[in-house]
């Protein structure tokens, strides 16, 4: 099974349409679809500037967020299937189509090593990946992505978070970042 994160900036982006197609006609029963928090998560990092609320809060707020661009990728691609857990996934892609994550697993109840922001979206897709036992994670940005660069300075230039490159760097599966 491959994980493939479709960053929540590809909302913005007209070709959402084209890779969400691609993935549902040719992703069934091997990939999972891990979404992005988008403007949805920007939202929260606003509400947690003006608010101050702690960072387990804003975590739960934008994993909402991401279950939000769940719901959305499915009205724009029906055939993906949603799923909440694992159990789901694996549910689905052994029904031979492509599940769409609906992160609720990723909520906390207490602060842990997911409830920062240095853990986005990105590294809950590794997150995934690795309760999964896939086999490759595929993170697909609408920014610029320079293929020369490594994972540490793409974290440094703010592609992806800054936990991603210690997490990918233990990864048991190859992972790939590309620009939409």
């Amino acid at each position: 099974m491959w994980i493939v994160k479709l960053g929540g900036s590809l909302a913005r982006d007209t070709g959402l349409r084209s890779w969400l197609r691609v993935l549902a006609e040719f992703g069934g029963g091997r990939v999972a679809v891990v979404p992005g928090g988008g403007a949805f998560a920007d939202q929260v990092r606003a509400a947690q500037t003006r608010w101050g609320f702690d960072d387990l809060t804003a975590h739960n707020m934008a994993v909402l967020g991401m279950a939000q661009t769940a719901q959305m990728l499915h009205a724009l691609e029906p055939r993906l299937v949603l799923a909440a857990g694992e159990d789901e996934i694996r549910q689905v892609i052994h029904t031979g189509r492509v599940a769409l994550w609906v992160p609720f697993a990723a909520l906390r109840d207490a602060p842990d090593m997911l409830t920062t922001w240095d853990v986005t979206s990105d590294s809950l897709a590794l997150w995934l990946a690795r309760r999964l036992n896939a086999e490759r994670v595929l993170v697909v940005k609408a920014c610029t992505v320079d293929p020369a660069l490594g994972l540490a300075d793409l974290a440094a230039a703010g592609v992806i978070d800054r936990r991603f490159p210690d997490w990918a760097r233990h990864a048991a599966f190859p992972v790939d970042v590309l620009q939409a």
